[in-house]
């Protein structure tokens, strides 16, 4: 093995850098604490309370939860994945990642406007889905929403650790079950608006380190050093080792049939991932409802520029620098792995560039770890816990078996990850199968959530069809194409997975919509309305409702299958006001908006910017792909201000009153609490 293959740090440096992620995880989880303090004391807002801890109280601002979108949308795939295909197929690569993952958040900010309207109370998507269809929708959907979370989650461990692997060689089983260990112990002290504010913290050295490659690659590396020189050095590339399907061979051109064969694979199973993870779902729960739309487009938009711009610039500097004594080569293995953007990043800085790519990385996996624990911590609690096993917790025990249910999902994630490693089961041929299994939930849970005519049993059945249409093509094609061989290899082809994302998206969006067109249902989302509202709303002139209490009447919904228990104490006090965020006509006004800009903007990133340049088969110039670059550069800038210094403007105010009580209390001890709590800024 020549030193060029060899680790670029030292074994010890693996499990020093994973103690290290411990404890930055206890780091954070002091902050944890120290964040609660100051929650309980000066902003009245503790994650002891269960809506606190599961949905921040639905109350923070659109720049925070943008700047959480960012985080848990970056996962190591966001990174490694991007990188690697702009090393196989050029400059189209990051295109198409960053386009093919983009436009699913910002069409998810219809979804985000819609659940503010009919079910603004819902903790989880799937409290939604028991309301309208009853036990055995929500039970196949669960299923769905579990599937997405452990895909997902699976894709960060096995990213992070081969990355860990191929730079120091440690063992890949400890590096599956350290990384979340320390993610969990920050989840459980937090809850989601400490878990928004260390997102927040990720998303700013996340972007100060990749437009710190950014400037390393094109302006002050020697090996590179310009957007001349790389241009120089592609050219080369493509002589010596030409790209099958693009124009002429090249790197540099937007006319790929394997790019545009991933970006579709792309688009069907992203869908599938923001849809159907209840991580997009809580942070919808947790915004503000005047600004939800406000936030996912912003976020969407903010995160593209993270794939586009690190790949672009990673991903190219790995086949710029083919053949460099210090460039490692690559076999397709290491590919699918994800790991073109570690050797471009040891190639160009070595041991200090290897170090800050697992910083990195140890960033993007531990955002989105934490984001998947605290989704399925809430699905495990409400849909599991709450609804089937003990329907009249109190609220003591909503938050103990949340705690748990953070633990047991790192658990799980650490055998998940050891599973798939050890099955051979790679990071790239994960992420290009989960639309496979996963695509034919999409239209049925959009259809649940926005559509009052879905038929319950028609989306059901497109779920499930779509289900076995999408592993029957996958199987069949790969069988067709490979002389019946079918292994983790030959399964993992372009046009093998294709025929799986587009048949299982397909035929469960069909079933699904002509199922509700001949037979549609007449569905008024009052039930979705009533979602735990006795917890938040008043009912009467001096009676308010609380969910823990006597049972005073109840009511079987014979048609669902369930019962639902309307528990009421009839107590003397002020009424709880409605929120006045909950308007229908301006939530309704919102949808709208939503509607138009997100399909304008998924038309502009998907048909109007690509395609031409695909079928005029244009090959960039020296010039071409400077503008390409500094059009990167430009939007990760816009970007870092859009989620790093705007949430710090919206919230100047109510971190102005949290200062002004911390030096109250620090000069007159006991001051400072009453003069916060009076504010109702928010944060």
């Amino acid at each position: 093995m020549s030193s060029a293959n060899q680790p670029v740090l030292p074994q010890g440096a693996g499990y020093g850098k994973l103690n290290i992620r411990t404890g930055i995880g206890l780091f954070f989880s002091v902050l944890m604490v120290g964040l609660t303090a100051v929650q309980a004391r000066y902003t009245g807002y503790s994650p002891k309370n269960s809506e606190e801890f599961s949905s921040a109280s639905r109350s923070v601002k659109p720049g925070l939860i943008a700047s959480g979108i960012v985080s848990a949308w970056t996962w190591a795939a966001t990174l490694l994945q991007s990188s690697a295909v702009a090393y196989k197929y050029g400059i189209s690569g990051p295109w198409w990642y960053g386009a093919g993952a983009t436009v699913q958040v910002l069409l998810f900010a219809q979804l985000a406007a819609k659940l503010k309207l009919n079910a603004p109370y819902a903790h989880t998507w799937l409290e939604i889905v028991y309301a309208r269809w009853g036990r055995t929708a929500h039970l196949i959907f669960m299923f769905f929403g579990l599937a997405t979370n452990i895909i997902v989650s699976s894709m960060l461990i096995l990213g992070g650790s081969a990355t860990v692997t191929d730079l120091t060689g440690m063992h890949t089983i400890a590096a599956c079950f350290l990384i979340p260990l320390g993610v969990a112990i920050y989840v459980v002290v937090g809850g989601m608006r400490a878990t928004l504010l260390c997102d927040y913290t990720h998303t700013t050295v996340l972007f100060a380190i990749i437009l710190t490659f950014i400037f390393t690659v094109y302006a002050t590396s020697p090996k590179i050093g310009s957007p001349a020189k790389m241009h120089e050095l592609l050219t080369a590339a493509a002589v010596s080792r030409p790209v099958s399907g693009n124009a002429h061979g090249s790197y540099v051109t937007m006319r790929s049939k394997n790019g545009l064969i991933f970006g579709v694979i792309n688009i069907i199973g992203n869908f599938a991932t923001v849809f159907q993870d209840q991580a997009y779902w809580q942070r919808a729960i947790a915004s503000k409802p005047a600004s939800t739309v406000k936030a996912y487009l912003l976020g969407g938009l903010a995160w593209f520029a993270i794939p586009f711009a690190f790949a672009t610039t990673l991903g190219l500097a790995a086949v710029a620098l083919t053949g460099d004594p210090s460039m490692r080569a690559l076999t397709p293995a290491d590919v699918s792995a994800g790991l073109p953007a570690a050797a471009a990043a040891s190639a160009l800085l070595g041991k200090a560039g290897a170090a800050v790519l697992l910083v990195l990385l140890f960033l993007a996996v531990t955002s989105a770890t934490s984001a998947e624990l605290i989704a399925v911590s809430s699905i495990l609690t409400y849909d599991v816990y709450k609804r089937y096993v003990n329907p009249r917790a109190t609220e003591a025990q909503i938050l103990k078996i949340s705690h748990a249910m953070v633990a047991f999902f790192a658990l799980c994630m650490g055998l998940a990850g050891l599973i798939f490693y050890f099955i051979g089961i790679s990071m790239g041929w994960l992420y290009t199968f989960m639309g496979v299994i996963l695509g034919s939930a999409v239209v049925p849970i959009a259809l649940c959530i926005t559509w009052s005519r879905a038929n319950k049993w028609g989306c059901i059945g497109g779920a499930i069809s779509g289900f076995f249409a999408g592993i029957i093509a996958w199987l069949v094609t790969t069988s067709a194409l490979n002389a019946g061989v079918i292994n983790v290899t030959t399964s993992g082809g372009d046009f093998e997975m294709l025929a799986g994302n587009l048949a299982s998206i397909g035929v469960g969006g069909i079933v699904a919509v002509v199922a509700s067109v001949i037979w549609p249902e007449e569905f008024d989302f009052e039930s979705t309305r009533a979602l735990n509202i006795k917890r938040s709303a008043s009912i009467g002139t001096n009676k308010v409702t609380y969910s823990d209490e006597k049972v005073d009447e109840k009511t079987t919904d014979k048609e669902h299958g369930f019962a639902e228990t309307n528990f009421v104490l009839e107590e003397e006090g002020p009424i709880i006001a409605p929120d006045p965020d909950l308007d229908p006509v301006a939530l309704d006004k919102a949808f709208r908006f939503a509607t138009w800009s997100s399909v304008l903007l998924t038309i502009i990133m998907l048909i109007l910017i690509p395609l031409p340049l695909f079928f005029s088969s244009t090959i960039f110039g020296v010039r071409g792909l400077t503008a390409w670059v500094v059009i990167g550069i430009l939007w990760s800038f816009c970007s870092a201000i859009s989620v790093v210094l705007y949430p710090l403007w919206e919230s100047r105010v109510a971190l102005a009153q949290i200062a002004q009580g911390i030096v109250k209390d620090i000069f007159a001890k006991g001051n400072g609490k009453n003069i916060a709590r009076a504010s109702s800024s928010g944060v």
